[in-house]
């Protein structure tokens, strides 16, 4: 039996994960504009996925300050629509779940 090689995360594959958060965010805040249901939820764990993968990869500081510019406009559009109750439930309006 022949040993196995540790495998070694390529630069591009890092950096298609990164993109990849970035666009999950981004998808997360437009539907949250759009009152989607269920939008603040996905926005909140699209948050949490991507620092987690910026704690993971410790040396990729770009995608830490793109986090830290996003996130708090990100926690004001969280806020706001649990205020209005908007995109927080997955039910449509007027239907008691």
């Amino acid at each position: 039996m022949t040993p196995r090689k540790a495998a070694v995360r390529s630069n591009k594959s890092f950096r298609n994960q990164s993109d990849q958060l970035k666009d999950d965010v981004y998808r997360q805040m437009f539907r949250l504009e759009e009152s989607r249901p269920g939008a603040a939820m996905g926005l909140a764990l699209a948050l949490v996925r991507a620092w987690l993968a910026s704690d993971a990869e410790p040396e990729n500081g770009e995608q830490r300050d793109w986090l830290k510019k996003v996130s708090p406009i990100c926690l004001q559009m969280i806020e706001a629509a649990l205020h209005a109750d908007v995109g927080t439930t997955s039910c449509a309006k007027g239907h008691s779940c």
